[in-house]
Formats: C-alpha cells, structure tokens, sequence
C-alpha cells in the first residue's frame, strides 16, 4: 500500500496505552488484527481500514502529528501538556486514566514542608521538567529542575531530589519505594489529537472516525 492509498495515517503510542488504543480500535468496528503483527515494526497498513498505523513512543505522537506526518494520533494528556505541541486536541477518550503527582519519601515530609513554609530552594526530579516547572512556578516555589528518563523514584532514596514529579496508575509503585504523595498536579487521559491542516484536508473521513469512536 503505497502513500496515497490510505486515507488516514494513525499514530498509535507503544506500551500501556498500546493495548487501550487497540481495544479502541477494536470495540469501534476497525481491522486491528494487523496491529497484532507491531512488535518491532514501525508502522503497518490496514487495507480494509485504508488507514497506516504508525507505532511511537508517546511523547513522540504529538511531535508526528504536529509535523503531519501522521494525520491524527493517540496521545496522555500529560504528554500533550509538558510538550504544548501545536495539535487540535479532538477528543477526550477517558481511558488510560493517570494521575501527575509530587512525591517523596516519608521520612522527608516534614523536611520538605519546612522549605515549602520557608520558600527553600528544593530540587526536584522528573521527566516532565515543563509540567514541574509550571507548578512550581505557580506556587512561586524557587526549584531546582533534575531531567531523569527512567526510575525517578530512586532520586529521592539516593538524595539527589526532595521530591520528584512523575505519573502514576496505580500508586503501588510509589508504595513500593516507600514514597507518599504530596500534591495531585493533573488528571490524564487518552485524547485523540490531529494536525490542523489534515484537519481541513481530510475533514469527512477524520469526522467519520471520530463518529465511530464515540459510539
């Protein structure tokens, strides 16, 4: 299936929502048995759907579909939020459910509350440096931003961090590693997200899917 032969070219994130998305696709009436086939490849065609499916990590899907190489896409409202991606955000999916959160380990709480009251300089450690940055920001709070790309938790057990902004499911990865919550930031969710000019380009089969969607 060349380019102009699929109607819609679809950017579907890797990992937890992975699944969400397909069970989406699925209970909509759509092929998802090419989807099965995702495992290393980068993207795939449904020639019964005529859509291309473009497999990204998450906080890639906003950037493939402001760049309109993909004409919509499945993205966290977390990942919409700390990347302010130039997208029209369609649809709130309300699956995927996640919460953004400040944390830190208990034994902290109180040292971390004296420099709240006494507006200390605190560092905090997060893969979502703009989102952090905003709240505390907001609360006129002086931080210092620490960028990790995975197991964020640990920052504050190795005393790198008061605290660390991160996403959370569940909750029983923060029980885990002895960590309390501090404060709830934002509710995420699923939206789908388009680029402004397929949009325009390809309004009736984009509004077609979004109708099938929701049913």
């Amino acid at each position: 299936m060349g380019k102009k032969e699929f109607d819609l070219s679809i950017a579907i994130p890797k990992g937890y929502l992975f699944g969400v998305c397909k069970l989406m696709l699925k209970t909509s009436g759509y092929d998802t048995s090419v989807l099965e086939e995702q495992s290393r490849r980068l993207f795939t065609n449904s020639a019964r759907d005529r859509f291309r499916y473009v497999f990204s990590r998450p906080m890639d899907v906003p950037v493939y579909v402001e760049q309109g190489a993909c004409d919509i896409g499945f993205a966290g409202k977390d990942v919409l939020e700390e990347l302010d991606s130039d997208v029209i955000e369609l649809l709130d999916l309300k699956n995927g459910e996640c919460r953004m959160i400040v944390a830190t380990i208990s034994e902290n709480i109180e040292k971390v509350k004296e420099k709240y009251e006494h507006f200390g300089s605190i560092k905090v450690a997060t893969k979502y440096t703009n989102i952090a940055k905003k709240y505390f920001d907001g609360k006129g709070m002086q931080v210092e931003i620490i960028k990790l790309y995975g197991s964020v938790e640990l920052a504050p057990i190795l005393g790198i961090a008061d605290e660390i902004v991160d996403i959370t499911a569940t909750g029983d990865t923060l029980k885990l590693h002895d960590l309390v919550e501090m404060d709830n930031i934002l509710v995420s969710t699923t939206r789908l997200i388009v680029n402004s000019a397929s949009y325009r380009l390809k309004f009736d089969a984009i509004n077609k899917f979004i109708d099938s969607i929701r049913q």
